[in-house]
């Protein structure tokens, strides 16, 4: 099968991460998969060196006419039977199929991991999505049901030899470490975080991001008094290595539509604290594979945290009972075999050949 994926993207985030991976996925398993992007040196990176096919196009505002000028080529050069996009703009920006093409038809499946307006997806013939309650956001949008598949994210990580050093980031070798991976925004809240471990004596904080409030959150971290014990370590293409060198994993988004980082915790297995935020909501199940805290509630958060620190029972058990959730439902294999049978099942139901 023929699959191209096409996202616009920020210089850095989760749902980019998520993209790269799976579309080296897609080509590990044996589909012939090019890949539609913005220039971004570690994304275009990554995707080139596992053997992809990279079009780095601009994807400006509304006025930018030669992204789907230039996409219409790259289809009909190409001739996907999928084309796939992630996010609303990626969306905007790729044409749907007519007649007057003179190629093969194919089909537009937009995958989403947010709320976005369904206005937006009007090229889209059908849809992804990552949540059960982003299905429903859609339906209830008039969506029809058949046209919507709810397909979990995946955990991947790199192959890991040694965990990370913990001297070379200037940690103790027997402090409680805890780990926060994500961009630096508002919406992770790594304010209330760091609020969250200011009496808590010894424990020490790795952030692993990039983004628009690094001097922010750098500058609330020297006014706590936390300087000593805060690492910001830039954005991090080691994800497991830092897991294996943490205690726990704390995600304290204040919006996360899903949250991939409390699935890596799971495949990691690294002690999980997360917020009530609505991804994680509707999969970590409270005490049995993380502990789950109100969003932006320091004092909970800062209960959780010494709950892992202190009762290593309690983390054993969590490690335990998470590392089962990933293998049941959000290993690579499956989310691959998931998307590869709803693209079969689409094309035949178009009554489309999937043949190369």
């Amino acid at each position: 099968m023929k699959i191209l994926q096409v996202m616009a993207g920020a210089a850095h985030g989760g749902a980019e991460t998520a993209f790269v991976d799976m579309c080296i996925a897609l080509s590990e398993a044996g589909e012939q998969v090019e890949v539609a992007t913005r220039p971004n040196p570690l994304r275009v990176g990554r995707l080139m060196k596992a053997g992809l096919k990279v079009h780095e196009l601009r994807f400006g505002s509304a006025w930018d006419l030669y992204t789907p000028f230039k996409l219409k080529k790259i289809i009909c050069n190409f001739q996907p039977h999928i084309v796939q996009t992630w996010m609303s703009r990626a969306a905007q920006k790729t044409p749907g199929w007519h007649k007057s093409d003179k190629i093969q038809r194919y089909l537009v499946v937009s995958r989403l991991g947010g709320y976005y307006k369904v206005k937006h997806f009007k090229n889209t013939d059908y849809f992804t999505t990552i949540t059960p309650d982003i299905r429903r956001y859609l339906i209830e949008g008039d969506v029809a049901e058949d046209k919507v598949r709810h397909i979990n994210n995946f955990a991947e990580t790199e192959d890991v030899i040694n965990p990370v050093n913990r001297a070379a980031l200037d940690t103790p070798k027997n402090a409680p470490v805890l780990l926060a991976l994500g961009r630096l925004h508002e919406s992770k809240a790594f304010d209330t975080l760091q609020r969250a471990i200011k009496d808590i004596p010894g424990v020490y904080l790795w952030i692993a991001g990039e983004g628009p409030q690094r001097a922010e959150l750098e500058q609330l971290c020297a006014a706590l008094g936390l300087t000593d014990r805060v690492r910001f370590l830039g954005w991090r293409d080691d994800r497991a290595a830092l897991f294996q060198a943490a205690d726990m994993c704390v995600f304290s988004s204040r919006y996360e539509p899903f949250g991939t980082v409390f699935v890596q915790s799971w495949a990691q297995k690294t002690p999980l604290i997360t917020t009530d935020a609505d991804g994680p909501r509707q999969y970590v199940r409270d005490k049995e594979d993380g502990l789950v805290v109100p969003v932006d509630d320091v004092k909970a958060l800062s209960a959780a945290i010494e709950r892992i620190v202190g009762d290593s029972e309690l983390s054993e058990r969590l490690v335990l009972n998470g590392y089962r959730r990933y293998q049941e439902e959000f290993t690579k294999e499956n989310t691959v075999q998931s998307y590869l049978s709803f693209f079969h099942e689409i094309l035949e139901k178009e009554e489309l050949s999937s043949a190369a």
